[in-house]
C-alpha cells in the first residue's frame, strides 16, 4: 500500500498522524474495467460526443475574433458571427445532453451490476465472512461505497476527458494565435498538476477512513434495532444513545477532516489557476499595444483561455472524486475477494430418488482460529425412515454436527455420506433440498405468515399449509388471528410469542416433507404438553423418512428410535431410550433431574391450584355473609 497509518476511530482526531497516499491507491480503480466493457459502445459514443462537444465549442472563440476585429477595422460583421455562434451552441448542447446521458445511464448500470454481484457474493459465504463482515458494514459498503463508484462512473473520469480535450484542443489553438504567449501562459501549470497530485495523495486515507467510520455507524444502528427490546427491558436507552453519539461524532468529525480538506483544494486550485489570466492580461495586453497581436485575436486567445482554466480549477474536485472512488473500490472488493469457503463441486454420479440413509464416518471438525476441534471420530448410521435424538450440554457440538450434514460449515470430504454417496458431491441447492435444515434460532421475515410457511414455494396451495400447521400445533393459533395466514408477522416475527415463531419456523420445515429432517432444538420455547402433541403429529408426518433431532430434554428424545449424547465433540452413550437408563450413565441422570424438575412442577401447580380454590370459597363465604 502507499500510505501507512492507523485507519481506525482515532484516525478521526484533529490531531492525529497525517496519513499518506499515492497513485497506486487509483489503482484499485482498475478492478472497474470490466464493467466498463460490458459498455463499450455506449461509451465509445458518449467519447466521440464529448470529442464533437469540445470541437464545437472550440471554433467560437474564431468567430469572436473575427467579429471583434471587424469592429476595430470600422468594418463591422457582427451578424453572421452571432448567428453562427447560436447555432453552434444549439448543436453543441444536442450532443453534450446526448453524451451526458449516456455516460448517467452506465453510471447507473455500473452500481446495479456491483451491487447484484455483492448481493449474489454474500449469499455464498459462510462462518468466517460473518465474522469479518458484519451486516451494517456489508450495508454500508453495497449502498455509500457503491454510490461514490457511482459518482465516478457518472461525472468524474468524464471531467477527466473534458480535462484533457480542453488543455489540448485550447492549447493548440493558442499556440497557433500567440506562440509567445501561449508559452508564458503554459508555465504555472505543472505547478497546478503538482499541488494536485500532492493533495489527492492525501486525501486517500482520509476518504478510507471516512468510509470505515460510516460502516461502524451503519452497524451500530443495525445491531442496535434488532437488539431494541433488550436495551428497552434493561433500561439502557440512555447509555445506547450515549455510545451511538460517540460513534456518529467519530464520523462527523472524519467527514469535517476530509471535507476541509478537499475545501482547501477547491480553493487553492483557483488561486493558481488566476495566474494565467494575469500573464494574458499583462504581456497579451502589451502585445495588442505594440500591434503583435489584433485585439480579436487577443480576445480569442482569452477565451480559449478561460476554456482551459475552467476544468483545470475543478481538477481538484475531480482527483477527490477519483480518490474517493478508489478507497470505496478497495473496500468493495475486499468483501468481493473474500473466497467463499464452502465451494460447491457437484459430481454427475448421483442418485435421482433419495431414500435418507445418512452415515458419519470419522467426522472431525475443528472451527477456523479454535485450539480444539467441535467434534471428533464421529460415528453415526442413520437408516432410511430412522427417528434419531441427539443430546449433550451446551457447546458440545450438536448444532455443528447439523450443518454438517447440510455444508453450512466447510465439512470434511469423506465424513458426511447421504444415501452412499458423499455431501460435497451434490450441488448444495440439492442437498438443502434432500435436507431440510430448521435451525435452533427462529427467523420470520417481515411479511405474511403464509408467505413464511411456503418460503421455498410460494405458489402451494392452502391444504399442505394447514397440513404442516397441524402438525406443528400452529393451527389454534392462527385461527386467532384476524387474517389469519394473511397476517404480516412483522421484522424478524415480532408480532408473535417465542413459542409461536419457533412453531411456525417448524412447520416451514415440515411444508417441504424432505428425505431428512434436522431440527436443532425446535421446543426450546414450547411447553411439554404442546411438544407432545407436535411429536406424535411429526410421528405420524414423518412415517418412512428419516428424522434427526437435537434436544437438551428427554421427554423429547424418547421418542427417537436411537439417542446419541455428546460431551465436548464427542459420542458418548448411544442407545434406545430404555437402554440409556439401565445404563445409569450422563442420559440416566439427566432424565432424573428433569423427571424431578417435572415433579416440583406438577406440586408447583397443584398447590397454586389449592389456593386459587381456598381464596374462591372464601370470597364465597365472604359474600354469603355479606347477603345474610
Amino acid at each position: 500500500m502507499g500510505w501507512h497509518g492507523s485507519h481506525g476511530g482515532g484516525g478521526g482526531s484533529r490531531y492525529a498522524a497525517r496519513t499518506q497516499g499515492s497513485f497506486r491507491d487509483l489503482g484499485h480503480l482498475s478492478r472497474l474495467f470490466p464493467y466498463l466493457r460490458r459498455y463499450t459502445w455506449p461509451l465509445a459514443a458518449a467519447v466521440v460526443g464529448y470529442i464533437l462537444a469540445a470541437a464545437l465549442e472550440n471554433t467560437i472563440p474564431l468567430l469572436i475574433m473575427v467579429a471583434v476585429d471587424s469592429i476595430v477595422e470600422k468594418q463591422p460583421n457582427v451578424m453572421w458571427p452571432a448567428i453562427i455562434i447560436v447555432g453552434i451552441v444549439l448543436c453543441r448542447f444536442v450532443v453534450f445532453v446526448f453524451a451526458r446521458r449516456i455516460v448517467q445511464r452506465i453510471g447507473v448500470a455500473t452500481s446495479y451490476d456491483l451491487r447484484k454481484r455483492i448481493f449474489h457474493h454474500v449469499q455464498l459465504q459462510g462462518p468466517q465472512f460473518f465474522h469479518r463482515f458484519n451486516t451494517g458494514d456489508i450495508m454500508s459498503r453495497a449502498v455509500n461505497d457503491i454510490n461514490m463508484v457511482r459518482r465516478l462512473m457518472r461525472m468524474g473520469w468524464i471531467n477527466i476527458v473534458r480535462f484533457v480535450l480542453a488543455v489540448s484542443i485550447g492549447l493548440a489553438f493558442m499556440f497557433s494565435l500567440a506562440p509567445q504567449l501561449t508559452i508564458f501562459v503554459v508555465i504555472p501549470i505543472p505547478f497546478v498538476g503538482i499541488v494536485a497530485y500532492i493533495m489527492s495523495r492525501r486525501l486517500f486515507p482520509y476518504m478510507r477512513d471516512q468510509m470505515a467510520s460510516m460502516s461502524a455507524v451503519t452497524s451500530f444502528v443495525q445491531e442496535n434495532l434488532n437488539g431494541i427490546r433488550t436495551i428497552q427491558a434493561a433500561a439502557q436507552e440512555d447509555e445506547e444513545i450515549k455510545r451511538f453519539s460517540d460513534v456518529s461524532t467519530n464520523y462527523v468529525t472524519l467527514v469535517y477532516r476530509a471535507t476541509r480538506f478537499r475545501a482547501i483544494m477547491n480553493i487553492i486550485m483557483p488561486y493558481l489557476t488566476a495566474i494565467a489570466p494575469v500573464i494574458t492580461l499583462g504581456y497579451g495586453g502589451s502585445l495588442v499595444l505594440q500591434g503583435e497581436i489584433s485585439l480579436g485575436t487577443f480576445a480569442a486567445f482569452f477565451a480559449y483561455l478561460t476554456m482551459i482554466t475552467g476544468p483545470v480549477r475543478m481538477l481538484g474536485m475531480s482527483l477527490s472524486t477519483f480518490t474517493s472512488a478508489a478507497a470505496s473500490t478497495q473496500r468493495l472488493f475486499e468483501v468481493l475477494d473474500f473466497a467463499p469457503e464452502i465451494k460447491d463441486e457437484p459430481t454427475q454420479d448421483l442418485p435421482e430418488s433419495f431414500e435418507g440413509h445418512l452415515e458419519l464416518r470419522n467426522l472431525t471438525y475443528t472451527h477456523p482460529g479454535s485450539p480444539e476441534p467441535a467434534l471428533l471420530d464421529i460415528d453415526i448410521d442413520v437408516q432410511p425412515g430412522e427417528t434419531i435424538a441427539i443430546l449433550g450440554r451446551v457447546g458440545s457440538g450438536k448444532s455443528t454436527m447439523l450443518k454438517a450434514l447440510v455444508r453450512l460449515i466447510n465439512t470434511p470430504k469423506g465424513t458426511v455420506f447421504l444415501d452412499g454417496h458423499d455431501v460435497c458431491d451434490y450441488p448444495l441447492h440439492q442437498l438443502r433440498e434432500v435436507i431440510t435444515l430448521i435451525p435452533q434460532d427462529p427467523f420470520l421475515f417481515s411479511e405474511t405468515l403464509r408467505s413464511n410457511l411456503t418460503y421455498d414455494e410460494p405458489t402451494r396451495a392452502d391444504e399442505p399449509i394447514w397440513g404442516a400447521s397441524n402438525a406443528a400445533s400452529l393451527t389454534e393459533a392462527i385461527r386467532q388471528f384476524p387474517l389469519q395466514l394473511l397476517t404480516i408477522v412483522g421484522e424478524r416475527g415480532i408480532t408473535l410469542s417465542g413459542g409461536q415463531k419457533q412453531r411456525a419456523t417448524l412447520a416451514r420445515g415440515l411444508i417441504r416433507r424432505a428425505a431428512v429432517l434436522a431440527m436443532d432444538d425446535c421446543f426450546s420455547s414450547v411447553d411439554t404438553e404442546t411438544e407432545e402433541k407436535i411429536l406424535s403429529g411429526l410421528q405420524k408426518l414423518r412415517k418412512g423418512k428419516t428424522t434427526v433431532l437435537i434436544s437438551h430434554r428427554v421427554s423429547t428424545a424418547r421418542h427417537a428410535d436411537r439417542i446419541f449424547v455428546m460431551d465436548n465433540g464427542r459420542i458418548i452413550e448411544s442407545g434406545s431410550h430404555q437402554q440409556l437408563l439401565a445404563l445409569g450413565g450422563y442420559y440416566a441422570n439427566l432424565e432424573a433431574v428433569q423427571s424431578n424438575q417435572d415433579q416440583d412442577r406438577a406440586r408447583k401447580a397443584k398447590l397454586l391450584h389449592d389456593i386459587d380454590e381456598l381464596d374462591e370459597a372464601r370470597q364465597a363465604m365472604t359474600a354469603g355473609g355479606g347477603g345474610s
